[in-house]
């Protein structure tokens, strides 16, 4: 697993593999899943340009999270 420090080191083909994964929803239990969305959203707030054609998975809503 990346760990969140690593994000700056990510490439666009990691950030898609992580996608694809999101996408075949094909995990052993949903906390993997999660893990993966959580690893996603934090890429999207340091890294936004690498997880833009992604941004979909992450059914962002305004809120609210001060």
């Amino acid at each position: 697993m990346i760990a969140v420090q690593d994000i700056d080191k990510m490439t666009q083909q990691d950030v898609a593999r992580l996608a694809q994964r999101l996408e075949q929803d094909d995990y052993s239990n949903p906390f993997e899943a999660l893990q993966d969305w959580h690893l996603l959203r934090a890429i999207a707030f340091q890294r936004e340009d690498l997880v833009e054609p992604y941004a979909y998975l992450l059914d962002n809503e305004t809120c609210d999270e001060s």
